[in-house]
C-alpha cells in the first residue's frame, strides 16, 4: 500500500518534523493519512456520542493499514435554536462546515477521509466537502434517539412542540407539558421520526456514501459501533481501489435519493440539501423533477410526524435497503451505480427484504401512489414552492381561505398563542427567506402551536421560509422568489383568498395582474438593517431556496 504524501523525499522532511511533535511514529508516516472529521460536541444531543463512534473508526481504519487523525466540525441544534434568533444560525452553518472541512482536508493533503455527522445542516454539509475534496470518503452517523413514552405511547420531540400549543389552547395541564419534557427525548441521537437529520443520514445511505444502517441503527444500540468500525475500514478499501466521492454521487445516485425520498416521506429541507450537495457534484437538480419522480413513487413510511412509527421501527422492518428493495419490483431505483461498499447499489440491497409491512408498506399496497413530497406553483410562488404531502391531512390537500399576514416568525406566534388564528385562515409569515431572515429559519414553533390547538387539519400556513421535518399539516415553505427579492408573497394582504391544490401542484393568490402591479408601486420592501458578522455576508451571497438556498459563486 503507498504510504501518504509526505512519507518520502528530503522535501518533506519539514512537515515529518511536525509530525514527529504528535508524536507520530515512522511506520504511522508511511500509511495512508485518513482524516476523522469528528462533529462531536456536548451540547447537541445527536453529537454527544459521537467521541465513541470516533474511537471506533480510528480502530476500524487502523486495523486496515491507515493512519486516523481526527480533527473537528460545528453543528448546531435545531431544536434548541428553534423559536428564537438562534434558529438564524442552523442553515448558514452548512456552508460554514463545507468550507472548514475542505480546508482542513486540503490544508494537511489527507489521503481519505470518514465524515461523522448526525444532525440537520451537519450532514449535508459534510456531503458539500466531500464531492469538493473528491478523495475516497465514507460516511458514518451518530444514529437516531429511541422514540420517547408518554402515557403508554411512543413519542418525539414533534410532539414535545404540539404539546406546548395544547397547553395554550387549554387542552394540556403544565403536568402534561412537564411529562412530556421529561420523557419526549429519552436518549442521546438524532430526534426519533424522520426529521431532517434521519432523513438526511437515510439518503446517505441511498447515495451510496454510507454503509447499510447509517440512517435508521439507533444511536445506543452497539450495532452502531460496529458499524463504525466496519466504516474505518471500508474507506480503506476505497483507497485501495481509489473509489471517490464523485465517482459515487452521479446523476443516476441523486435521482436514486430522490426517489427514496418520496417512499420514505423525508424532511421538505431535502430539497434545499440535495439540490446544494448535487451543485457540489457539477450536477443540476431541477426541482420540477421532483413532480416528475413523485408521480411514479409511492409513499411507503409514514415515520413521525406523519404517522406513530419511529426510526427504531424502520431499522427493525429492514432499514433503508429494505425500502430500495420494495422500490425495485417496479424498476424505480438504478441498482447499477457504485457505492462506498466498492460494490453497486443493487449488490448492497440484494436479499434485504421488508421484515414488517406495516413499517415499510409494500409496494403494491403503498399509503398513497405518490412520494411524499410536492412542488406547487403560482403566481404566489412563480419560482415554486415545497410542502410534505405525506404528513398533510386528507382535508387539507385541497384548500381556501382568507390570508393573516405576518411579517416574522415572532409576529405569528403571537397571532397564534393569541387566538387570533381561526379555522379555515392561511397563515402567511414572510421576510424569513435565505437572504429576508437572513438565515430562512424553520417554522416549528408555529405549525406545532397550530397543531397543538387542534386547527392543523382546517389552518394552512405559507412562508418564505422553511419548516422542521418534524412540522405536520398543510405546512408550505421555500416561496421563491421571496418576500425579500420582491417577489409575490410580499405584496399578500390580509383578507386575500389563497387557494391551495397540492394533488394538482398549485397554489394561486386571488388577486388580478393590475393589483399585484399597483401594490408593487406603494409597498416598501423590508430589509433587515444594522446586520453584522456571518450574517451579513451571508445575506449577500445566498441564492434562492428553489437553487438550494447555495452560495452564489
Amino acid at each position: 500500500m503507498a504510504g501518504n504524501f509526505y512519507c518520502d523525499g528530503v522535501d518533506k522532511a519539514p512537515q515529518r518534523s511536525l509530525f514527529n511533535a504528535l508524536g507520530m511514529t515512522k511506520e504511522e508516516m508511511q500509511r495512508p493519512l485518513v482524516g476523522i472529521v469528528s462533529s462531536y460536541n456536548e451540547i447537541v444531543p445527536g453529537h454527544m456520542n459521537i467521541d465513541k463512534i470516533v474511537e471506533a473508526v480510528k480502530l476500524g481504519v487502523a486495523m486496515a493499514g491507515g493512519t486516523p487523525v481526527v480533527f473537528p466540525a460545528i453543528a448546531v441544534c435545531d431544536g434548541i435554536a428553534m423559536g428564537h434568533i438562534g434558529m438564524k444560525y442552523s442553515l448558514v452553518t452548512r456552508d460554514l462546515i463545507a468550507d472548514s472541512t475542505e480546508c482542513m482536508a486540503l490544508a494537511h493533503h489527507f489521503d481519505a477521509l470518514v465524515m461523522i455527522p448526525n444532525c440537520d445542516k451537519n450532514v449535508p454539509g459534510l456531503l458539500m466537502a466531500a464531492a469538493r475534496v473528491n478523495v475516497p470518503t465514507v460516511f458514518v452517523s451518530g444514529g437516531p434517539m429511541l422514540a420517547g413514552h408518554v402515557k403508554g405511547k411512543k413519542t418525539s420531540l414533534s410532539s414535545m412542540f404540539e404539546a406546548v400549543g395544547s397547553y395554550d389552547a387549554g387542552k394540556f395541564t403544565l403536568d402534561d407539558v412537564e411529562e412530556f419534557e421529561n420523557k419526549a427525548c429519552p436518549t442521546c441521537g438524532s430526534c426519533s421520526g424522520m426529521y431532517t437529520a434521519n432523513s438526511m443520514n437515510c439518503l446517505t445511505e441511498v447515495l451510496g456514501m454510507g454503509l447499510k444502517g447509517n440512517g435508521t441503527i439507533p444511536a445506543v444500540y452497539s450495532e452502531r459501533i460496529k458499524l463504525a468500525k466496519q466504516a474505518g475500514m471500508a474507506v480503506m478499501e476505497l483507497y485501495r481501489k481509489n473509489i471517490r466521492p464523485r465517482d459515487i454521487m452521479t446523476a443516476e445516485a441523486f435521482e436514486n435519493a430522490l426517489t427514496a425520498d418520496m417512499a420514505l416521506g423525508c424532511s421538505t429541507n431535502s430539497m434545499l440539501h440535495i439540490p446544494a450537495i448535487a451543485n457540489e457534484c457539477g450536477i443540476a437538480i431541477n426541482l420540477d423533477m421532483i413532480n416528475e419522480i413523485s408521480a411514479r413513487t409511492p409513499n411507503l413510511c409514514h415515520l413521525a410526524p406523519a404517522g406513530h412509527t419511529y426510526m427504531e421501527d424502520l431499522n427493525e422492518a429492514g432499514g433503508v435497503y429494505a425500502v430500495l428493495n420494495e422500490l425495485t419490483k417496479k424498476n424505480l431505483i438504478h441498482t447499477d451505480v457504485m457505492t462506498c461498499t466498492g460494490k453497486t447499489l443493487g449488490e448492497n440491497i440484494s436479499g434485504c427484504m421488508n421484515k414488517n409491512p406495516d413499517i415499510i408498506r409494500p409496494i403494491e399496497t403503498p399509503y398513497s401512489e405518490t412520494g411524499g413530497i410536492a412542488v406547487l406553483r403560482g403566481n404566489l410562488a412563480p419560482n415554486c414552492c415545497v410542502v410534505k404531502r405525506s404528513a398533510v391531512a386528507k382535508e387539507m390537500l385541497v384548500h381556501e381561505g382568507p390570508a393573516k399576514v405576518y411579517n416574522s416568525e415572532e409576529e405569528a406566534i403571537a397571532a397564534i398563542r393569541g387566538g387570533k388564528i381561526v379555522a379555515g385562515d392561511v397563515v402567511v409569515i414572510r421576510y424569513e427567506g435565505p437572504a429576508g431572515g437572513p438565515g430562512m429559519r424553520e417554522m416549528l414553533s408555529p405549525t406545532s402551536a397550530i397543531a397543538g390547538m387542534g386547527l392543523d387539519k382546517e389552518v394552512a400556513l405559507i412562508t418564505d421560509g422553511r419548516f422542521s421535518g418534524a412540522t405536520r399539516g398543510a405546512s408550505i415553505g421555500h416561496v421563491s422568489p421571496e418576500a425579500v427579492n420582491g417577489g409575490t408573497i410580499a405584496y399578500v394582504q390580509d383578507g386575500d383568498i389563497i387557494s391551495i391544490d397540492i394533488p394538482n401542484h398549485s397554489i394561486t393568490l386571488h388577486v388580478s395582474d393590475e393589483e399585484l402591479e399597483e401594490r408593487k408601486q406603494h409597498t416598501k420592501i423590508l430589509k433587515k438593517e444594522n446586520l453584522t458578522g456571518y450574517l451579513k455576508r451571508y445575506a449577500a451571497m445566498v441564492s434562492s431556496a428553489d437553487k438550494g438556498a447555495i452560495i452564489n459563486k
